[in-house]
């Protein structure tokens, strides 16, 4: 390969592709690489150091059992976890089927027509449901935002992170008793609340209403199987987790959050939702109809930053529905709060007194009634959540047994015997809903949700949807910007151990030391490979990457009293999610051009920092660019940045082309986000879950995010940007895992292959294609750019064309006309193989033959191989390629709520 583009050695390659000024030469301090086994032993230590306690904490993280037949078959399956997000409708049907399932289920319980394919965490839900109020009040109205003093904590702080670059105003008290004399954007309350009480909130929502507000309802997805719908008492939107649907807690995610609305909304939602639509022969067909990419297309102009979602954690919610179906999940509720009866029964018994108010799962005590000071040594030891200094509350779920209220029943008579049977408390306990909010109206009554209900049943319908989809099971998925690198079997197994799958977050850290060993060390493993000496692990999302990187540069500004620097500089070539999270982060975007070799034009870079000198905030720069190369006046870019006193937010998509190479800490900018879901192997799985932790040069370490409810970072830091506070800690061992079997010099080497592979299949294609940008060196960086303008003069053929014939050769189109119209950006990796790559160049290449008999009139402008789904092959292909025909026909119409509903056509996708 290396003698295809001309080298001897990868040293002569990397020597011409980067910048000698950026390179760094020093060994990186990382340890020994380790075998598996090695890995695994020393991974099996950590996670001993974790006490898996029995959790009653609640606060919206609960145990819950993962249906095994889930378990082996959706998340420890590399055929869903290493699915891409489905883009490409055609070969991504059961994927988008399991979606369709998981919005029916939201739909259904929430009781409101319209819902996403799931979001982040419940928390930055709430946030994005607040953005929602902002995009669907009048102009000029007010910024006022309610929230219940009852939510979660987490999300009221998520809520403060997001309101204050934004000028909203959030009022936080007692939804009982606010007055509201003046008009609101909307209101924020807990359902149930976080202490447990079930408030019947039919007058405030028509208060909000009368104020000209909307009402955002924080649900609890279980307890919709017994309690009244939001949508039943006139709520706007509707937000919460589906983590107890079969989701290990995982010390804090990931989880699939999700977010339904009325439908007069569904234009104003984030993120993405699967529709019902039909193909060319009028069949039934699904795919991603609205907001998909909303901050590609608007920019700046975006109301949410929000680029992926948590695939494959909505899948398993939504499969766990689909094998217990409704009577199965009302079943657990009932059980769940039969217990919780139990456990007030007996507590009652025991002579405290509880209040009278209605409850599903959860329940407080107030403290100041104890005469026993035992009882806190006893609370202490067992460690119970404690609400605020005089209550503490208690959770029940589904794992609960009825040992475990015996368990606690003993705890508190304080070393008593119990003066009563607790089965036979079961007779007396009697159901706390009362009947004005009791759930009347069905749920789930799809066939989907009636089928499924053996293992057998339910193993084929995975299977049956799997056998729909292209995974890395399949084939390369050359998406350049995504890195799409296969996952090593041995980095995915300690995701399900009970050490890492079970701990709550909000759990002492006493109890968590193995997770805060594995912090530590993977903290400094990054910082190491970075250069920058501050990590934050919380962002739980590239994009939240991104918008904690923002926010942390607006503190720092703030803090040394320059709260005016508001402006942003951002390349005209920049992912549509670098304006979004910038102006969500309080900033004023200015376009910076790209000259004509695809670098930013240092010309245009320089009048702008002059102009805007005195407000000058940040600039935000890719490395290697979007073009894929790599600038060689990056440090330039940077100082000039320096000069007017912004700071440099590097843009770490493509860190997989610079780790053990160069790092960004050293050549300029000031923070940096790191796509763990790229880089370091945390896979897709078919869209989520993903990773972006910041690093931070020192001076910006003070600013890093906070926790309400467990203490990270300092006192100067800015509010949460995820509802956990080291965001999706569960996956963490993957990376730790990958660096300490790859070590410094295999990292390095990972980097240097994955440079390669791109020149390689530049090279290959070169004679057939033109390859858009190239460094200065005639070499590209992990990325090449292909243009395909020509063909739509020559052929009558378009990117969209060749993105769908590549789907005939059993491939996933690379990245289509993005940073530029009509081109492909393909990006090979580094995990794939010398045989893989020739079999996409030899795709592309019989491609290109298919395009030229067009052109010479061979073939039918319109009738062709690449405009028709067709079996058709010619004979000069039949023999070039290892092909696997996919079924790809062209949708018009779609379908984004329940699958009854209808939307009028839309133009042909």
């Amino acid at each position: 390969m290396l003698e295809k583009i001309g080298y001897a050695s990868f040293d002569e390659l990397i020597g011409d592709a980067l910048p000698a000024s950026i390179r760094y030469y020093q060994p990186l301090n990382l340890g020994k690489p380790q075998t598996e086994s090695e890995m695994l032993a020393d991974l099996r230590q950590i996670a001993a150091q974790n006490q898996v306690s029995r959790s009653f904490i609640g606060m919206g993280y609960y145990n819950c059992i993962t249906p095994p037949v889930i378990q082996r078959n959706i998340l420890e399956n590399p055929g869903w976890y290493t699915a891409y997000t489905p883009y490409q409708a055609e070969i991504a049907q059961g994927r988008l089927e399991a979606l369709l399932n998981f919005q029916t289920m939201i739909i259904d319980l929430t009781g409101l027509p319209v819902t996403n394919a799931s979001l982040l965490d419940e928390s930055t839900a709430a946030a994005e449901a607040m953005g929602m109020c902002i995009a669907a009040s009048k102009r000029g109205t007010s910024k006022t935002f309610f929230v219940s003093e009852t939510c979660h904590p987490q999300t009221i702080g998520v809520l403060k992170t997001r309101a204050e670059p934004l000028g909203i105003e959030l009022l936080i008290g007692d939804h009982r008793t606010a007055v509201f004399d003046t008009p609101l954007l909307g209101a924020l309350v807990q359902y149930p609340a976080s202490d447990g009480t079930v408030y019947d909130y039919s007058d405030f929502a028509e208060k909000i209403h009368d104020a000209d507000g909307l009402l955002v309802v924080a649900a609890d997805l279980l307890s919709l199987t017994l309690l009244k719908s939001p949508g039943e008492f006139d709520a706007d939107i509707a937000v919460g987790s589906t983590q107890r649907f079969g989701v290990p807690i995982g010390y804090g995610g990931p989880h699939a959050a999700f977010l339904s609305t009325r439908e007069e909304f569904k234009r104003k939602m984030p993120g993405r939702i699967a529709g019902l639509s039909q193909d060319v022969e009028g069949q039934t067909a699904i795919r991603l109809a609205l907001q998909t990419r909303e901050q590609h297309i608007r920019r700046e102009q975006a109301t949410s930053n929000i680029c992926t979602a948590q695939v494959l954690l909505a899948v398993m919610a939504g499969m766990c529905a689909v094998y217990h179906g409704p009577d199965g999940l009302r079943r657990i509720a009932e059980r769940v709060h039969l217990l919780t009866s139990v456990l007030r029964e007996g507590l009652t018994r025991l002579g405290y007194v509880l209040d009278d108010s209605c409850y599903f799962d959860t329940f407080s005590i107030d403290l100041n009634l104890l005469k026993e000071s035992s009882y806190i040594r006893n609370i202490e030891a067992n460690q119970q959540p404690v609400f605020d200094h005089s209550r503490v509350g208690i959770s029940l779920d589904e794992t609960t047994t009825i040992q475990e209220v015996r368990d606690l029943l003993d705890i508190f008579a304080l070393g008593s015997p119990l003066p009563f049977a607790v089965e036979g408390l079961t007779l007396q306990a009697q159901s706390a809903i009362p009947e004005p909010l009791q759930r009347k109206s069905a749920y789930l009554t799809h066939p989907v949700f009636n089928t499924y209900h053996s293992e057998t049943e339910l193993l084929r319908y995975i299977h049956k949807l799997q056998e729909k989809d292209l995974s890395l099971t399949t084939s390369m998925i050359p998406l350049g910007s995504c890195t799409m690198k296969l996952n090593g079997t041995a980095e995915m197994l300690a995701v399900t151990w009970p050490e890492f799958s079970q701990p709550h977050p909000f759990a002492p850290l006493e109890q968590t030391k193995g997770y805060q060993i594995l912090f530590e060390q993977l903290e400094a493993w990054l910082a190491e490979l970075t250069g920058f000496p501050g990590i934050s692990l919380q962002p739980n999302a590239g994009s939240q990457g991104e918008y904690a990187g923002l926010l942390v540069i607006r503190k720092y500004h703030q803090f040394y009293s320059e709260r005016h620097r508001d402006v942003c500089l951002i390349p005209r070539s920049a992912h549509g999610t670098n304006p979004a999270s910038a102006v969500m982060a309080g900033m004023r975007v200015v376009v910076v051009d790209c000259d004509d070799e695809g670098n930013v034009d240092l010309l245009d870079l320089r009048a702008k920092a002059e102009q805007h000198s005195q407000k000058l905030a940040a600039a935000i720069i890719t490395y290697p660019s979007t073009h894929g190369v790599f600038e060689e006046k990056i440090q330039e870019i940077c100082e000039i940045v320096h000069q007017h006193g912004g700071q440099v937010y590097m843009d770490g998509a493509n860190m997989n082309a610079m780790v053990g190479l160069c790092r960004p800490g050293d050549f300029g900018p000031d923070v940096c986000h790191l796509n763990l879901h790229k880089t370091f192997c945390i896979p897709h799985g078919g869209g989520g879950p993903g990773m972006g932790p910041i690093g931070v040069k020192a001076h910006l370490i003070p600013f890093l995010p906070t926790h309400p409810v467990v203490p990270v970072s300092g006192k100067d830091g800015i509010n949460p940007v995820s509802a956990a506070p080291w965001g999706s800690a569960s996956i963490l061992p993957i990376s730790w895992a990958y660096i300490a079997m790859m070590g410094a010099r295999g990292l390095k080497h990972a980097t240097e292959i994955a440079i390669l592979n791109a020149n390689y299949i530049a090279k290959r294609l070169e004679p057939y294609y033109s390859v858009l940008y190239k460094g200065s060196k005639d070499l590209v960086a992990h990325e090449c750019i292909i243009d395909l303008r020509d063909f739509k003069k020559t052929a009558g053929i378009g990117a969209g064309d060749v993105a769908k014939r590549l789907m005939d050769y059993g491939f996933h189109a690379p990245t289509v006309s993005f940073p530029v119209m009509e081109t492909m950006m393909i990006e090979p990796t580094e995990s794939e193989s010398k045989a893989e790559l020739d079999r996409f160049c030899e795709a592309m290449i019989s491609i290109r033959k298919e395009i030229a008999e067009i052109e010479d009139g061979q073939a039918d402008r319109s009738d062709n191989v690449l405009k028709k789904c067709t079996p058709y092959r010619s004979a000069s292909h039949a023999d070039r390629v290892d092909s696997r025909l996919f079924s790809r026909k062209s949708s018009f119409s779609c379908t984004v709520g329940p699958r009854t509903q209808v939307l009028a056509p839309r133009r042909t996708n």
